[in-house]
């Protein structure tokens, strides 16, 4: 059969780029389900790309239109045919590159409710360590108001042996264990419709702020930001995640700008809750690392500037990761 390759592609032309869509949506977020019109509409565009591709290898014409067909074939069969236990690597990466970061941009404004009731939680706390000196007791944690910042910063510096006394292992244990069960009651806590999320987040601001202004206000700011960068830039994010995803909660469960009915507002969320607590714990593990082996030495050990500059890196790599992960590339133009 003969036909007009050049009417035939520009037939066809919406087609293929229907199902590339479909194809690019599915790859951002692989756990999301189709509804059954979507299953079906997406395995007729499969099939009839699949005859069109046929049609055109008849002819061997347009190298360029074969190519780009048999990928959207290739991808397409994928998708059908994956199972998703059998490809748990290909999985992984997904999730990673694409799930979690896409699921953090779809609730943004969450996040920065997060930020800003953390935020002036930190502003109250340095406020009242300016003013009120004495506060440093009720502020500060841990053994903190026992030595004043200069003291500390003496004190480690001076350090002739291992602080933690080669129990890295333990200790990294220890605050990874306890930084996910801070995360999952803040999550939890949008069961509260969102408020005892935002009262941890504040009181975690508060503590943060207060010892901040401790440390600034000692003339110590370049050992506060050696100490804390390096795992503060990945472990303060990762609360900030938690109470997002909590607010997440408290707003499906208010029915926020939502007339579905509860079970439905709850399902419709409970992926991305799963993805965000999934992902802040991943960023909690690698944030106990690097307390553990890295933010514990100091100076003359580890001179502070290059603590400050790795933690800097890493928020970078974060705001990237999280801000631009994922996200749909341009669709290329079809071959003439």
């Amino acid at each position: 059969m003969i036909i007009d390759v050049a009417k035939f592609v520009a037939q066809e032309r919406e087609v293929w780029r229907e199902l590339e869509a479909i194809l690019q949506r599915m790859e951002n977020d692989p756990y999301r389900r189709m509804t059954l019109p979507e299953a079906r509409r997406f395995h007729f565009l499969y099939e009839k790309t699949s005859a069109d591709l046929a049609r055109l290898s008849t002819f061997a014409f347009s190298p360029e239109i074969c190519g780009y067909l048999e990928s959207l074939v290739g991808r397409a069969h994928g998708e059908i045919h994956e199972s998703r236990e059998g490809g748990r690597s290909r999985s992984f990466r997904r999730w990673f590159f694409s799930g979690f970061p896409n699921a953090f941009r779809r609730h943004l404004r969450a996040f920065a409710l997060s930020l800003a009731i953390m935020l002036t939680g930190a502003g109250f706390g340095a406020a009242a360590l300016r003013f009120d000196p004495d506060a440093r007791d009720v502020l500060l944690p841990f053994d903190l108001p026992h030595e004043t910042p200069g003291e500390r910063v003496a004190r480690e510096e001076t350090a002739k042996k291992d602080r933690l006394g080669g129990q890295h292992s333990t200790f990294s244990a220890f605050l990874m264990t306890h930084n996910i069960r801070v995360s999952l009651l803040t999550l939890a806590l949008g069961m509260t419709a969102g408020l005892g999320t935002a009262l941890l987040l504040f009181y975690n601001g508060i503590i943060l702020g207060a010892v901040a202004a401790d440390y600034v206000l000692a003339g110590q700011t370049k050992f506060l930001l050696g100490w804390l960068l390096p795992h503060g830039s990945i472990e303060i994010p990762a609360i900030l995640v938690a109470g997002q995803a909590g607010f997440v909660l408290g707003a499906a469960l208010l029915g926020w700008r939502s007339r579905a009915p509860l079970r439905a507002r709850l399902r419709s969320i409970s992926q991305d809750l799963l993805t965000l607590i999934s992902g802040l714990g991943l960023m909690l593990v690698w944030a106990g690392v690097v307390e553990a082996f890295f933010s514990q030495f100091h100076e003359p050990i580890l001179p502070y500037e290059l603590k400050i500059t790795f933690g800097l890196i890493e928020l970078a790599l974060l705001s990237l990761y999280l801000g631009w992960a994922g996200r749909p590339r341009l669709d290329a133009p079809l071959p003439p």
